[in-house]
């Protein structure tokens, strides 16, 4: 069975920035949504996915045929092998993970019960919000599935609106520094300009940045993709 071919009961471990965005773009591609846990902000859930039950992990896992684990990067081995123990997982059930520098190996425990160990990482920069839905839309996705099932993460991927991108367990400590490089020097080198900017006397220097920051990273994703569509188009549509 693939996802594409029957709707699938959702539950969420992890209430922060991610989970209830899956669970939002998974409800809107037709999946029922089973709970979440609780996390530091109710209301903010609430606000997403109104009148979802929250209940303890191991509900979620015991109630849910897909199981979608966003929850930190240290928590997620302990978590899983956790809910091992308890007899939260069974034979047939997906059990997804969102973490960029865990492989599969981290869903042994689920794996060894029978489970079927997924991972699927959207790279964008979470806000928690139902904007994050949007981002998706135009995002490429990390994933990752033992062989025959290897469709039905990229399937999964596709229904959240991302194009997947197969990362083998043996890449996924490149791809890992690669999303942390990407994301913390980006933000570490505009913070650092915009204090600049501040000490020139420029007032709102993020807004001041906005645009040249914008086009600076258009023009360097496109030198590293030269089969892009910028540089397939004519040199004088160019100078337009």
């Amino acid at each position: 069975m693939t996802a594409r071919e029957g709707r699938l009961g959702v539950g969420v471990i992890g209430a922060g920035r991610v989970g209830p965005v899956l669970a939002a773009a998974l409800a809107g591609a037709g999946h029922a949504l089973t709970a979440i846990t609780r996390g530091s902000d109710p209301d903010r859930v609430e606000g997403m996915l109104p009148g979802l039950p929250m209940l303890d992990a191991v509900e979620v896992a015991r109630r849910s045929e897909l199981v979608v684990i966003a929850v930190p990067h240290g928590e997620l081995p302990g978590l899983v092998a956790g809910l091992a123990a308890l007899e939260a997982w069974r034979p047939g059930q997906l059990v997804l993970h969102t973490d960029p520098a865990h492989g599969l190996a981290a869903l042994e425990p689920a794996a060894s019960r029978g489970a079927i160990p997924i991972a699927v990482h959207p790279a964008i920069a979470f806000t928690g919000t139902s904007m994050d839905l949007r981002a998706l839309r135009d995002a490429h996705a990390g994933v990752a599935a033992p062989g025959p099932f290897l469709p039905i993460a990229q399937a999964l991927a596709v229904e959240i609106g991302c194009e997947p991108v197969v990362i083998a367990d043996a890449q996924r400590a490149a791809y890992a520094e690669a999303i942390a490089t990407a994301t913390s020097f980006s933000r570490s080198i505009v913070r650092q300009a915009t204090a600049l900017l501040a000490d020139a006397g420029v007032d709102a220097p993020g807004s001041f940045l906005s645009a040249l920051v914008h086009s600076t990273v258009e023009h360097a994703l496109a030198d590293a993709n030269p089969a892009s569509e910028v540089d397939a188009l004519p040199a004088a549509s160019l100078d337009d």
